[in-house]
């Protein structure tokens, strides 16, 4: 065991809503299994619990202790403008297929121009392209790159990437962090720095050998970077690892026993309507802290093997749906339903593939703005052809209660609403807490 681990397990931690964490973090676990995954916390809430930080969801019973109400879990629904960033550039359309989509990599709010930014992947696995917004709908891609006349801001042969706006970063030259999937003697992670977002840093740190859909993200409640490492294990297929550190440098480099088995695709999720015989497998996890919970995006894929996608001249089916955490590694997910799907219907931007964007989400007046991409079927290269589109949901509107048919008529929505119309982002504050910096909010408390 490395002396990090020790160190860390010398002692247990109380969050911030009164879960007690184990002396032994991150929990170990000997085989992942096709079994929903068991939250300890709703199993045993602690007794006292503080509701300080960020507003309530009532995503789960975690502070409810009986009620009437039936949980109703709402979707979000593509914009019409979507898809809101195509592969309208030269450079987009280079061989083997158009690509202009978020392959995680990040869409963020960036208090200092008042933009919104975007990094996505420009040019099958080719490049990273960077764009600009005003309002998160209609998009600019500014020429600023390093490769000419583009707005290619790193050409690399990748495969997944994370970009993440670090808030609570002191040195300006380290404010943005890229966390990309690079083809080194196998997959490895490499680990970028940028003061502007254009201009990247050589990498800092490379991480050992990992899986292709690699991504990371910033638990602020604890004050931890947390890599989501893709891997296959025995009866889940792709699944993830889970590793977390507070340096996202000495973060990269980790030896084998400093990373756990975390989470897989269980029996609850969909099943590809044509190949039903198929079972799911979780092709990523991208998650943010919003409000008093950790959201999580699943990409489930639903098959058929790349093989058969091939032969068909057809895009795997991914779909995403929501989780929710409250000590950042438990997983609560009620609602089994796509959150943004596939259509598989000929001509459209989402046949297939769809994939979360870095960051999740952003908070844009009253809605939230979830940028996913989805893939085009053609009779070409069938995996390329991927845009970026644009799902809203009402802010809070996750989920809302309704009584049971035997009690008396009248709901509960869990939505607010708020007058500004400026977009606004989730910020880690020093003490670990989570603010909005373009909305005044007082917090709630009690205990």
């Amino acid at each position: 065991m490395t002396k990090e681990r020790q160190d860390r397990d010398m002692q247990s931690q109380v969050l911030y809503n009164g879960i007690e964490l184990p002396a032994d973090w991150p929990p170990r676990q000997q085989a992942l299994d096709r079994e929903p995954m068991r939250v300890p916390y709703l199993e045993s809430p602690p007794g006292v619990i503080p509701i300080d930080i960020g507003r309530q969801l009532f995503v789960d019973d975690f502070i409810v202790k009986e009620t009437t109400l039936k949980r109703t879990y709402h979707r979000a629904t593509f914009h019409p403008a979507s898809p809101v960033v195509t592969y309208d550039r030269p450079w987009e359309q280079e061989e083997p297929a158009p690509f202009a989509a978020v392959f995680s990599d990040g869409v963020w709010y960036d208090p200092t121009d008042g933009l919104i930014k975007m990094w996505y992947c420009g040019g099958y696995l080719s490049a990273t392209c960077y764009a600009t917004s005003a309002d998160g709908v209609h998009w600019d891609k500014p020429l600023v790159g390093s490769r000419g006349q583009t707005n290619v801001v790193m050409q690399h042969r990748r495969d997944s990437s994370t970009v993440w706006l670090d808030h609570g970063e002191e040195d300006p030259a380290y404010r943005f962090k890229m966390f990309t999937t690079l083809r080194q003697d196998g997959w490895r992670l490499a680990l970028h720095c940028s003061a502007d977002g254009i201009h990247w840093s050589e990498p800092l740190a490379t991480s050992p050998r990992i899986g292709d859909r690699t991504t990371v993200f910033y638990n602020p409640f604890r004050k931890v970077w947390v890599y989501s490492l893709r891997t296959s294990q025995p009866g889940t297929g792709r699944s993830r690892e889970y590793r977390e550190h507070p340096d996202p440098v000495a973060g990269m480099r980790w030896p084998g026993e400093d990373k756990v088995l975390w989470v897989s695709a269980d029996r609850l999720d969909p099943h590809h309507p044509k190949f039903p015989e198929i079972e799911p497998q979780l092709y990523n996890l991208d998650a943010v802290a919003y409000e008093s919970i950790i959201l999580g995006l699943f990409s489930i894929h639903q098959g058929p093997p790349n093989q058969e996608c091939d032969r068909l001249g057809i895009q795997k089916r991914n779909e995403v749906l929501l989780g929710f955490s409250r000590d950042g590694f438990h997983w609560h997910r009620p609602d089994r339903r796509p959150f943004l799907g596939v259509t598989e219907q000929e001509g459209d931007w989402n046949w297939g593939n769809m994939q979360s964007a870095g960051g999740c989400c952003l908070v844009v007046g009253d809605k939230l703005y979830f940028y996913v991409s989805g893939r085009k079927r053609t009779d070409q290269f069938r995996d390329g052809w991927g845009s970026t589109g644009l799902g809203t949901l009402r802010q809070l509107s996750v989920k809302s209660g309704t009584p049971s048919p035997s009690k008396s008529a009248g709901s509960i929505d869990a939505s607010i609403s708020t007058s500004n119309s400026l977009p606004s982002t989730i910020v880690p504050l020093a003490d670990g807490t989570v603010a909005w910096p373009t909305r005044r909010s007082a917090p709630l408390t009690g205990s």
